[in-house]
């Protein structure tokens, strides 16, 4: 098993901590991973995009050209990576950024309103969790129950409102893909 991701954005979107999340909840299961970011100077506001790669065996480079996982946050980085997802890949993009769909029929793919989803759970920043939970819901790469422990683990004693919509957020991505 071997997942190549590519999650792109603007900043402040969330599209680094998707990677973060996979790549931890991952290291947590025994996976090899890597973890890559890359975002402008302007960082909020400015693209910004990570590649994760999730893999049964030793990863050679972090580097992801082609992804059979892309999470495209906005227009420009649907129309920058779409097509570059390897055919049989699975593509999730927010429909309130990504008013444009790719159409690709070589690909599996999936389209939300995460702004709007986010916003009605309680918190338009929980966007990227939706992401996160249409990922695991399709590919199965890492459990629901790692993610919790680690998210619960990070934001229990911070903030345990934002938890329990961070967890809302995943399951309703999960929810999307079934």
């Amino acid at each position: 098993m071997r997942h190549d991701i590519l999650c792109s954005g603007f900043g402040g979107q969330g599209a680094l901590t998707i990677g973060k999340f996979i790549a931890k909840a991952a290291m947590a299961e025994g996976k090899f991973v890597s973890w890559l970011p890359s975002y402008g100077p302007e960082m909020r506001g400015g693209t910004a995009n990570v590649s994760v790669v999730v893999s049964d065996a030793e990863i050679a480079s972090p580097i992801v050209s082609f992804p059979n996982v892309l999470v495209a946050l906005n227009q420009p980085s649907l129309d920058k990576f779409g097509p570059e997802v390897k055919a049989g890949g699975l593509m999730i993009a927010n429909t309130d950024m990504c008013p444009n769909k790719l159409g690709r029929k070589d690909i599996t793919e999936y389209y939300a309103p995460m702004n709007t989803i986010a916003k009605e759970i309680g918190n338009e920043k929980v966007l990227n969790m939706i992401a996160i939970g249409m990922i695991i819901g399709h590919t199965k790469m890492v459990s629901y129950e790692t993610l919790e422990k680690d998210l619960s683990a990070f934001l229990l004693k911070k903030n345990p409102q934002l938890l329990e919509m961070n967890l809302k957020a995943i399951k309703h991505g999960m929810d999307l893909v079934k």
